[in-house]
């Protein structure tokens, strides 16, 4: 088993939160068979900053709940192989990414979809790791669907439901 560093930056001292998403987090690379050890960074922001990442870094003019920025260029399912130059000596591990979740919408959207904040910040959280994984719901619908499957059997597998 490959060993994973995850960093979980929140605006205020969570240690519940950090736990939850540092589970999902090795939940979704366990799912997806990663060998690879990853560092994989979360951070937890509020509408404002993210609004502001998200006009920055994909035009779009308004707050969002989570956003991906994949450092390797992977497919669903791709074993990842990467230059030895790019694995961190120290460690052993590859950068995977970074994961920014919105604390402001994934509250408001447990509360407006009737499920814990739990439930929404694992979903937030899975989302935007298989983001860095490769999936992408935005290139068509089949590639909506495997996305939305697989999302759905990790939180499943983790005993998280709606």
């Amino acid at each position: 088993m490959a060993e994973h560093s995850i960093t979980v930056v929140c605006k205020e001292n969570s240690e519940a939160l950090e736990a939850l998403i540092t589970k999902t987090v090795k939940a979704a690379l366990d799912a997806e068979n990663v060998e690879q050890s990853c560092d994989v960074c979360v951070i937890i922001t509020d509408d404002e900053n993210i609004h502001e990442l998200n006009m920055e870094h994909r035009g779009v003019d308004r707050p969002t709940d989570v956003l991906s920025f994949p450092m390797l260029e992977l497919s669903p399912g791709q074993k990842i192989e990467v230059n030895p130059l790019e694995i961190d000596a120290s460690t052993g591990a590859v950068m995977l990414g970074d994961i920014v979740i919105s604390e402001d919408r994934a509250r408001a959207q447990a509360e407006e979809y009737g499920h814990s904040e739990e439930r929404e910040f694992a979903f937030l959280t899975v989302h935007g790791m298989l983001h860095l994984l490769g999936y992408d719901h935005e290139k068509g619908e089949e590639d909506e669907k495997l996305h939305f499957s697989r999302q759905e059997e990790i939180l499943t597998a983790m005993g998280i439901g709606r």
